[in-house]
Formats: structure tokens, sequence, C-alpha cells
């Protein structure tokens, strides 16, 4: 990455902060409203984090894509599928450590493989990569036709929606196509539980306008590899961050902004505001060369993105397999593990408001992640797939 793309690495960085931010509460009983999603429609602060990480994905599709096109068409194909199946198979990985569980009684147990949750972020990164580099190779790199495919795109979600839907309210959890489409092609079983019935919010059909945010980000990154670091290029930014947000604005009277059904409107909001953070990013760090401690701690971030987030979801699941104390009287086990007991120690009962120290939780886990992030940077050691 030169340094005129400073603010790549930087608005990736950002990204994946804030997914460890958010993904690693003390409690997730106690949340501050922006650091926990919207229940259903809305779009709160962390609604943004995760496109605005795959709007990044496309940016730095944009800046490798021109060395594939180059090349033969066979170290394409490789490159696609083994990224593709690589970043599939580390999220499956990542599911699979939850199949061990602690019973009642402080036992573990380990349920088949029925039970393995098949898609979830991890996958709909590989899944969305992927798509969205095939159709940039397609495309040739021409941006005019990558932008038609994500108009298409967009549209052809608020078609489904509209046309597909179950009952009355087409977003709603249960009329929403994709939710009876995961359920019969992925199994009830192997869907996300969270919401209190199968329902998987990185779901097949959703991917579909998860794609074309990824598409938009490439588009981005294209202007940004023709266009350098001008102010002309950043005023241009700026002023399709502003056509977005009107457009997304007046979008979501029609189709409600929602996350976990992953809206067009809901991609034309967020990608306006990646955008927005972006242009500002390269105003300051690439056009006014403005450097700080907050860009070196983000920027480490950026330089081994994928890795410190797979990090950060793996080890609180290899830790929750570590359990001690005993069971009660009452024959109910009153174990704990490793970072529950920290919690418990050090965090719980700070400052007398219970949110308050599940968020000191959560920002000591940024911490000690970016430590090792600054090292692996210190070290030159930047781990790619």
């Amino acid at each position: 990455m030169t340094p005129r793309h400073l603010s790549l690495d930087v608005f990736r960085g950002a990204a994946v902060a804030l997914m460890i931010l958010v993904n690693n509460p003390g409690s997730w009983n106690h949340l501050y409203p922006p650091l926990a999603h919207a229940p259903w429609h809305g779009c709160t602060a962390t609604d943004l984090v995760f496109p605005f990480f795959l709007f990044a994905v496309g940016n730095a599709l944009a800046l490798v894509m021109p060395g594939l096109l180059a090349g033969p068409a066979s170290a394409f194909w490789i490159r696609l599928v083994r990224r593709t199946a690589l970043v599939f198979l580390i999220g499956l990985l990542v599911n699979a450590v939850s199949l061990w569980r602690w019973d009642a009684q402080g036992g573990l147990t380990l349920r088949g493989v029925e039970h393995l949750r098949i898609l979830g972020v991890l996958q709909r990164i590989a899944l969305c990569w992927g798509a969205a580099a095939l159709i940039v190779w397609w495309a040739r790199g021409r941006s005019s036709v990558v932008a038609g495919v994500t108009v298409a795109l967009l549209l052809l979600y608020w078609v489904l929606l509209l046309g597909l839907a179950e009952g009355t309210d087409p977003y709603s959890l249960e009329g929403f196509f994709g939710t009876h489409w995961d359920r019969a092609v992925l199994g009830v079983k192997h869907l996300y539980q969270g919401e209190g019935v199968p329902f998987e919010p990185e779901g097949l059909a959703s991917t579909l306008p998860a794609v074309a945010q990824v598409l938009l980000g490439v588009l981005v990154g294209q202007a940004m590899a023709r266009g350098g670091s001008s102010v002309e290029l950043v005023a241009r930014l700026f002023m399709a961050a502003t056509a977005l947000l009107a457009l997304a604005y007046l979008w979501q009277l029609a189709m409600p902004l929602n996350k976990k059904i992953w809206t067009s409107s809901y991609v034309v909001l967020t990608t306006g505001l990646a955008l927005l953070t972006l242009a500002s990013l390269m105003l300051l760090l690439d056009v006014q060369g403005r450097r700080g401690a907050w860009v070196r701690f983000f920027e480490v971030f950026g330089t081994n993105a994928l890795f410190i987030f797979v990090l950060s979801g793996l080890v609180p699941r290899l830790l929750g397999l570590l359990r001690f104390g005993g069971v009660g009287a009452d024959g109910v086990a009153s174990t704990t593990s490793p970072l529950g007991w920290l919690y418990r120690k050090l965090f719980e009962g700070l400052g007398g408001d219970p949110r308050l120290g599940s968020f000191a939780f959560a920002v000591a886990n940024l911490l000690l992640y970016w430590l090792v992030a600054r090292e692996l940077h210190r070290r030159r050691i930047f781990l790619r797939v």
C-alpha cells in the first residue's frame, strides 16, 4: 500500500476495530444503544460496521484486479477459488467451536454436525469477495459495466423481496422470502438461532445486495487508482456520498432500512456513509498529509484486517470451552470461563452502571488485539489469504 492510499488502510482498520469492539462486550444484556444492533428495521452505529468492511473489501479488490486481469486466466481462477474457499472454511471452523457446549450439570458435550451453522460473517465475506471478483473479471475491469451490474443487483433484490414475499409484509422476518429459502436449502438446524426462530442474518438471498456493496467499493477503489489523491477526486467522492445519502433517504420511504435482510436502501445508506468517511480520511491523510497517534492505531489493524478479525472471533470461543468452578447444592453448575471470570472480577461493577463495565471489557479486548496487530506490523508480517 502506497502512502497516498494510507486512508484505505486506516478505513479498513477502523472497520475491523469497531467489529471487534461491538462483538466482545462484557455482557450482551448491558449495551449502550449505539453499540447494539437495531432489533429489526432501523440502523444504529453498530449496523454500519459490517457494510463498511464489505465496502473496504471492494476497495482492496479494485487494487489487485488489474494484476489479475493482466495475467493468465488460470491464475485468476486459482486465486478466486482458493481465497473464497479458504475464508469460507475458516468461518466454518470458527462456527464449529460452538458445537461444544457446557450442559447444566457442568459437563462438556459435543453436538453433531447437523447443528453446525453453515453461514456467518466470514462466509459472507468469502462469497461476496468471490462473486464481486468474478463480476469484475467478466467486465474486464470496466467501471461502467460494474456500475450497471451493481444497480441491477440492487433493483433485482427489491423485485424479489416484493414478488416472492410470504404474506403481506415482505420486510418482516417470516415475510422475507430469504427466510424460507435458507430453511429449505440449508436446513433449520444449520441457521442462526439467536432470533428466537431459525433465521440466518447472513443468508443466501441477502448475499445478493451484499455483493453489490462490495462492487460499490470496487468502483470507489478504481476511482482512487485513476485519480490518485487529488482535491478534485475528494470533492467528487463527497458529492457521490451526498447523492447516495439522498437516494437512501428517498428509497427507505418504500423499502425500510434493515441490516438483517440487507435491504437495498440499507446498502445505499451505508455505502454513502462509508464513502463520506473514506473521503474525509483521504482529505486528512492523503491530501493534507496529517498524521497522529489515532492514524497509527487504526493502520496496524488495517494491514492484517482479516487475521485479527478471525482471531477475535476464535479466541473467545476457545476460552469459553475452559471452565472452572463446581456444581452447587441445587445440582446446577456454577462454573465460569476465564473471560467471564475476568469480566466479573475487574469490569462488572465499574461506575455503578453495568453498561460501563461491559463497554470497558470490550475496550480492553480491543486493546489486546491491537497489541497483537501492532507486533505483526512492527515485524512486517502481513498475513494474507
